[in-house]
């Protein structure tokens, strides 16, 4: 999907969120033409931290319908790193500047521009948020509501809005017709979808079985509305029934492939469905075919880049309409593992590709 496909998507669907426009001129910083900035850059594919560079910039005049942007936080998602390595299903444009979203304050508005305030705060879909500053059209950001003075917490939250919330509030409710009391079970619970999804489930009154591959994480879930948290094993299946006293468990989520895959498909009842969104253990989907025919498991695939080619312009707005608030609010979050200034691109990738963080890494080029 490309760049200009996404932000017409996002655009569009999010026209039909009331939207209000801040008036907090005085927060903007004197970042205008000619001033210094910082971005990443990608020239070739390979490991993320022996590839990207980081390189200083003039900022431009800005063109009819241009606004100049400080980006505040821009996350670090796993499918930018595959991209980066050449490992995704879409290859990366060389050269550009990574980062798939973020969040940031207008600090300019060329004079054509009549929507948009200084100072008011807008997501940044597929726009390259890897830099410290974006200069772009402004029909391609999309306008938050006026909250007022967020904090920073509330503001690094809204970076992660337009990906995977999204997802996980996708998978949750487009295979199987979910009800009150319903159980689940999911892996990589510890990842950012998943937090999202024990949340969403939780609000719901959806039970879910979390599956992690560590011990240590389940006071977090817990925390989070989990029901159930079990590591990882041969006997997956069998720890599943017992903790949900052999209940049917109706739908399986899977980022982790492997043997892992095969191990949720055994844990489903009949005509139970499984959907697959990553392979994080790098390994293909093991999955027994005697499970498939006897039980009647549907396996499904889900792609977000996908769903965006392929949904309603009315589910589109449902989706992002049911995400938004939610974020803003703090009834939907996500946690942080650590945060990194562009110039830090090498140590921030690193951390964002090791096992065993507590959460999304962020680059933070601008203080809020």
């Amino acid at each position: 999907m490309t760049k200009s496909f996404f932000v017409s998507i996002l655009t569009l669907c999010l026209s039909a969120i009331p939207l209000a426009i801040a008036s907090n001129s005085a927060n903007a910083a004197p970042q205008g033409a000619g001033s210094s900035f910082k971005y990443v850059e990608l020239n070739k594919i390979g490991d993320p931290a022996d590839v990207l560079e980081v390189k200083d910039g003039v900022a431009p005049s800005l063109a009819d319908g241009e606004i100049r942007i400080a980006v505040l936080a821009a996350p670090i998602h796993p499918s930018n790193l595959l991209q980066i390595a050449g490992n995704y299903g879409t290859a990366a444009v060389l050269p550009s500047t990574p980062g798939s979203e973020g969040v940031g304050r207008v600090l300019e508005l060329s004079p054509a521009v009549t929507h948009l305030s200084v100072g008011q705060l807008v997501l940044l879909p597929g726009l390259g948020t890897w830099t410290e500053q974006l200069v772009v059209s402004a029909a391609g950001v999309i306008p938050l509501p006026d909250l007022g003075k967020p904090d920073a917490a509330v503001i690094e939250q809204l970076s992660m809005t337009a990906i995977n919330p999204l997802t996980a509030l996708l998978m949750l409710t487009s295979y199987v017709d979910l009800k009150e009391g319903d159980w689940i079970v999911q892996s990589a619970s510890n990842s950012a979808v998943g937090g999202y999804l024990i949340q969403l489930a939780k609000q719901r009154g959806i039970k879910t079985v979390n599956v992690v591959r560590r011990e240590g994480l389940a006071e977090d879930l817990m925390a989070k509305g989990a029901d159930v948290v079990l590591v990882d094993s041969p006997d997956l299946a069998k720890q599943i029934a017992t903790a949900t006293n052999n209940a049917p468990v109706v739908l399986a989520i899977d980022a982790v492939a492997g043997e892992t895959f095969s191990r949720l498909a055994e844990s489903l009842s009949t005509g139970g469905t499984l959907v697959a969104y990553g392979a994080m253990s790098g390994k293909a989907p093991v999955l027994n075919t005697g499970t498939v025919i006897f039980n009647d498991i549907r396996v499904r695939g889900f792609w977000l880049s996908k769903w965006f080619q392929t949904a309603s312009m009315a589910e589109k707005q449902g989706a992002f309409g049911q995400v938004i608030p939610l974020i803003a609010s703090g009834d939907l979050a996500a946690d942080i593992d650590s945060r990194y200034s562009v110039a830090e691109i090498k140590q921030a990738v690193t951390r964002a590709g090791q096992r065993g963080r507590n959460g999304k890494v962020l680059i933070v080029p601008n203080a809020y």
